[in-house]
């Protein structure tokens, strides 16, 4: 069997699937500890308490250490344990069906994506391979730090499809801009619906290159860099490829960036490689593409909506995408596997205010990530040996004949 890249291969090691894993029920265990060691209490039916409050400091708000223990039915607060907040979840049939639809929501968008790269491919791959180059991309997005992405194997993955080093590479390309371009558009739109005034939660915070970054400042330099990328690329791309290459030399030139000049050029060259393929193509195939990827992205968010939905009222789901949109963007630049502990982190900051039942966030974000980001660790791990057997045999099959 031929050997594969180095840089491939420790990517994707079926082994590195522990870390992320690790990582993530880690910070799980660290908001169930936090949650077990919190004390609540509430107004219980009258007569019925065991704790009286009083305001000792006079400012109308309830702390923990003015809780006072006065006798069984003799206050009017009970203490809430954490398995007194299990208890009040009303786990139904329809919790089930709302936990069954976010699953499904997953499927939706794997389908999708798998659909495109079917597109982009002219239909090269048969729905086997699409599903295996899906699973094994997401897997190697799921084992690199989101800051790092998965791209590079991507390009592996589809090139051993059968394909072109250089197409492989302009299609891989396309589909991060599609990506990138959903997200510059649905912002816009659904801040239309749902106003800024409750985007942004005001206890997430981040220090950037020894800045202090609020949710709001991450969000907006986020979205200002993923907009650049958007328009350089679509500008390389679609109207002027070999201008825009000889600016990158040009810019790369300079004594401070000088040492980028070379990858500068190979990025010049997949601009070029990209606009020969596909800048030709009719408005049936670029409609397939950009609903695809609406169809993969709006699965993706909606899995959140009906998670919460499984156990507690909704009033405002556009809120809940919006929060979504902006919580994308601070887990872009988590150096960690996928996210991990970070995205239980900002689940928690941004999605948290939906949880009706404040102890339950841990175990909503556990459930969440069972469904949306796990599922790729092992699916991935179990297809890759088997598809390398299948692409390397294919390639000696035809080195052979050749």
């Amino acid at each position: 069997m031929a050997t594969i890249p180095k840089n491939i291969s420790n990517i994707l090691k079926p082994s590195r699937v522990i870390w992320p894993i690790l990582i993530g029920l880690a910070v799980v265990t660290y908001m169930f500890v936090n949650t077990l060691s919190k004390e609540r209490y509430e107004k219980a039916p009258k007569g019925k308490g065991d704790y009286e409050w009083v305001d000792a400091n006079e400012d109308g708000k309830p702390s923990i250490k003015e809780y006072h223990f006065v006798g069984e039915d003799k206050g009017e607060y009970h203490k809430i344990t954490y398995t007194d907040l299990l208890r009040s979840v009303n786990w139904t049939m329809y919790s089930l069906l709302w936990i069954f639809v976010s699953i499904l929501m997953m499927v939706v968008r794997d389908v999708a994506y798998m659909y495109r790269i079917k597109v982009m491919t002219d239909n090269h791959l048969s729905w086997r391979s699409s599903f295996e180059t899906t699973m094994l991309w997401e897997f190697a997005s799921a084992v690199s730090p989101s800051v790092v992405g998965g791209s590079a194997v991507a390009i592996f993955i589809v090139n051993k499809e059968g394909i072109s080093v250089g197409r492989s590479t302009a299609i891989v390309l396309l589909t991060t801009l599609l990506d990138e371009l959903f997200y510059v558009f649905m912002v816009p739109l659904i801040l239309l619906i749902v106003g800024t005034s409750d985007l942004f939660p005001d206890n997430m915070s981040r220090n950037l290159f020894g800045v202090e970054f609020n949710a709001t400042g991450i969000f907006l330099l986020g979205y200002f860099l993923i907009s650049l990328y958007s328009v350089v690329v679509s500008y390389g791309i679609f109207v002027r490829p070999r201008g825009f290459k000889w600016l990158l030399i040009k810019v790369f030139s300079l004594p401070l960036l000088r040492k980028w000049r070379i990858s500068a050029a190979q990025t010049g060259d997949e601009i070029i490689l990209a606009s020969q393929e596909f800048r030709g193509k009719s408005f049936g195939f670029w409609f397939k593409a950009a609903f695809s990827t609406f169809l993969s992205w709006t699965g993706r968010y909606w899995v959140t909506n009906f998670i919460i939905l499984a156990f507690f009222a909704v009033d405002n789901h556009f809120l809940i995408y919006a929060r979504q949109l902006v919580m994308w963007v601070i887990m872009l630049i988590s150096p960690t596997p996928g996210g991990s502990g970070l995205a239980e982190f900002a689940f928690s900051g941004f999605i948290g205010e939906f949880i009706k039942t404040a102890g339950l966030i841990g175990t909503v974000a556990l459930i969440w990530r069972l469904i949306s980001y796990y599922p790729y660790l092992f699916i991935g791990a179990i297809i890759l040996p088997r598809w390398l057997r299948r692409v390397y045999t294919k390639t000696e099959e035809t080195e052979e004949q050749a």
